[in-house]
């Protein structure tokens, strides 16, 4: 072959390899774009049966996972990895249609004796058993591309013990010991059946927390960011941190906070906050792997955060049994998470005398512009969620009614490339389309097609809501700026100005959620099976049996746990299989039920930050340009009270402004237990820093430890005597003995401080 033959070959093969990469960005671009406006539009009108909207949603992710997510970086550019990518997304798509098909009743001319696929458990035809299995393998394996292989092994496990199980019934198989559970177990049909073709796995629990709440929580962050509502955060926390000494940690600490509430991803938050702070952090002479350490752990308890705890706050609504409300939730949390980032404040700035850190210059404080109009975009879509969520309306509902208002103001927003008549335009269909539909209100739902009736003004009011009439008029205007909202994106995607803005931002919703996706599928099958099959109350059972009525052992494996499985699952997944697997545990021990999963999604957050595996950590040292584990220790240390405080309100519910059963809530209880947290916070924060005033020795470092360990470990009992308030009362004491000998001591503190 001729060199020009060579040269020729290699070019049509660079033509073909771009021509398939352009085809493959506009695909994804496509049912990105699409994934987005169906769960929007679907989670308000229920338009479809809840499997077949499952079967759309999941269906679409696991095509995208396929198409995002390489079947190994070392393969990524082989020409068959390319291909084999394209066949396993579409048959993802084509096993997930089946599903809907089988479901929907428009369809219901194929279905097998008449019957949906719901309907016909346990006498499923053979096409049922082959799509179920080739979707369930699937499933599985787009889930080990997204997060990789814990959750996938941890299916695999399930499936086999439940297959084994049957096959020591019926094949006379070595019957499993008393502590490996056994039951009953099941075939493979039934697994298949069980896990993919019902609606208890893959498109169960999981996925339906994760439609209805988690990706459009995705969206709202998305849209937000476009909206420049982000920056305002950065600003505001630099306006009233940057002086302060180690300022731009606390911005890192406030900004990071504030943002994570609203995305829930840690490592997202590290990033986004991250390239702002951490450059400021190392010229205010914070060292690199400090810095990464202190953004990680701000950016891991932004999902602690209410009103939104990065949608936690509304899987908790379906998860916790008997049901509460979402104000119930958001009371609960917000003192732990006040004291959480009251900790990391705390040791930066104990941390930042030691260092002698700076704050920001005048200058770069007044560079910091705070726009008047991304506050208002702010607190306009804050306060709208949270008015709506108060006055009762469903969390989906809620949020998408802040997204119209985001999206209202990003029309009026000046740094988007749009051109004047787009915006013009853009704000005028909003308006009209809102207007229209406020005259549905007075038509006569009979005299109107059955599909349409859904959209009438006067058919909807969300049914959590008291028929009150401002109630009834806001859900009546909610409804009508939903409406308007689906003519605005409509027309944002049609208009050649707006549509960059609106499909990016769509765009980076679902590459930042398919991942989300495909492991709720994956933890699904888990679920499908434990419920299936009752294991989950005897593995309660079981740990019960080796802990008794020992609940800080109790809560120490399930600590344990939660870590070892966050470590390699996102936290919101991690945090709805520890739910499901010991959620009742806990309750049986006595701990309040919301207490209980406020535990578990603690230590699915704090995972983030735990070493050998934390990816907060890992995010914030790429940025840093530090060493990893040095860095992920750090963030470990700087987060330290957030692997404390779960424990503490379990024992003192008052944190969480509960009281056990039987007991009423009391003022006393609450400043009792607030001000024995935050004295042991300043006692830890002092003990980590070695510094207050002046460098702490080390007696005085070790009483500051013993005096945390006094307040934070809440010892109510010994024996039969109450102690609980002695040894709180002992612990504060020996804190402030320790405060005023190093106070006394230091005559020039200033002269005491440490180089970094």
């Amino acid at each position: 072959m001729s060199d020009s033959q060579v040269a020729e070959g290699q070019v049509t093969k660079k033509l073909g390899s771009s021509r398939y990469e352009s085809v493959k960005k506009s695909v994804v671009t496509f049912l990105g774009v699409f994934l987005c406006l169906f769960t929007i539009f679907e989670v308000n009108y229920n338009l479809l049966q809840p499997q077949s909207a499952l079967a759309v949603f999941v269906g679409i992710g696991l095509m995208l996972c396929f198409l995002s997510y390489p079947i190994s970086p070392r393969l990524a550019g082989r020409p068959w990895s390319k291909w084999l990518d394209v066949v396993l997304a579409a048959l993802a798509g084509l096993t997930c249609l089946y599903v809907l098909v089988q479901t929907e009743p428009v369809f219901s001319s194929t279905w097998s004796g008449g019957f949906s696929l719901g309907n016909r458990a346990g006498s499923e035809t053979t096409a049922d058993y082959v799509v179920g299995l080739v979707g369930l393998i699937l499933v599985l394996e787009a889930t080990r591309r997204s997060i990789g292989l814990i959750v996938p092994l941890l299916s695999i496990a399930f499936i086999a013990h439940s297959y084994y199980c049957y096959g020591s019934l019926e094949y006379g198989w070595p019957i499993m010991p008393d502590w490996l559970l056994p039951h009953a177990g099941q075939n493979m049909k039934d697994i298949v059946s069980t896990t993919f073709l019902q609606s208890l796995g893959v498109f169960g629990p999981a996925a339906t927390v994760m439609f209805k709440y988690v990706f459009l929580f995705v969206i709202f962050g998305s849209f937000l960011e476009m909206s420049g509502a982000t920056q305002f955060i950065i600003d505001f926390a630099t306006k009233t941190f940057g002086r302060v000494r180690g300022g731009p940690a606390m911005v890192s600490v406030m900004a990071s906070g504030l943002m994570g509430s609203l995305s829930g991803s840690a490592v997202a938050n590290a990033v986004t906050t991250g390239t702002f702070t951490i450059p400021m952090m190392r010229g205010a002479r914070f060292p690199n792997h400090i810095a990464g350490g202190i953004t990680a752990a701000a950016a891991s308890g932004g999902a602690l955060v209410p009103p939104v705890m990065g949608a936690g706050a509304y899987m908790m609504l379906e998860l916790v049994q008997p049901q509460v409300t979402f104000l119930t939730i958001m009371k609960a949390a917000v003192i732990p998470a006040i004291l959480y980032y009251f900790s990391i404040l705390a040791l930066v700035f104990l941390y930042s005398r030691r260092l002698g850190a700076s704050g920001l210059n005048s200058e770069e404080i007044a560079a910091k512009k705070l726009s008047g109009f991304e506050a208002t975009v702010f607190i306009g879509a804050l306060g709208t969620l949270i008015g709506l969520l108060v006055l009762g309306f469903s969390p989906f509902r809620s949020v998408t009614g802040s997204l119209a208002v985001i999206l209202v103001f990003a029309t009026l927003r000046k740094k988007l490339d749009i051109s004047p008549r787009a915006r013009i335009l853009a704000f005028t269909s909003f308006f009209v389309v809102l207007i229209l539909h406020q005259f549905t209100a007075n038509l006569d739902p009979d005299s109107v097609p059955s599909f349409f009736r859904t959209f009438l003004a006067s058919s909807w009011v969300s049914p959590q809501t008291n028929a009150v009439s401002a109630q009834l008029t806001i859900g009546s205007l909610l409804e009508s700026s939903i409406v308007g909202m689906f003519g605005l994106l409509i027309f944002g995607l049609t208009n050649p100005s707006w549509r960059p803005q609106v499909v990016t931002a769509f765009t980076k919703s679902a590459k930042n959620g398919i991942a989300l996706v495909a492991a709720s599928a994956c933890v699904g099958v888990i679920i499908g099976i434990v419920q299936q099959t009752g294991i989950a109350n005897d593995f309660s059972s079981v740990i019960k049996d080796v802990v008794e009525t020992n609940l800080f052992l109790a809560l120490l494996g399930i600590m344990v746990c939660s870590l070892i499985l966050g470590m390699g699952v996102p936290s919101v997944v991690c945090y709805l299989l520890m739910a499901t697997l010991m959620g009742s545990l806990l309750g049986e021990l006595g701990v309040l039920p919301l207490v209980a999963h406020l535990f578990i999604f603690y230590f699915g957050m704090m995972s983030m930050v735990t070493p050998p595996v934390a990816l907060a950590g890992y995010a914030s040292a790429s940025i840093a340009e530090s060493p990893i584990m040095k860095t992920s220790f750090a963030a470990f240390r700087f987060s330290l009270v957030g692997f404390t405080l779960p424990f503490m309100f379990v024992y003192r519910p008052a944190l969480c402004l509960l009281a056990p059963p039987g007991t009423d809530l009391t003022w006393w209880a609450v400043l009792h237990a607030v001000a024995a947290a935050t004295v042991g916070i300043l006692a830890l924060a002092a003990g980590l820093a070695g510094y207050m005033r002046r460098p702490l020795g080390f007696f005085q470092r070790a009483l500051m430890f013993v005096s945390a360990a006094l307040l934070l470990a809440p010892i109510s009992k010994i024996g039969e005597s109450n102690v609980g308030i002695a040894v709180d009362v002992f612990g504060a004491l020996l804190f402030f003995a320790v405060i005023a000998s190093n106070y006394l001591i230091s005559k020039d503190p200033e002269a005491q401080v440490e180089p970094a």
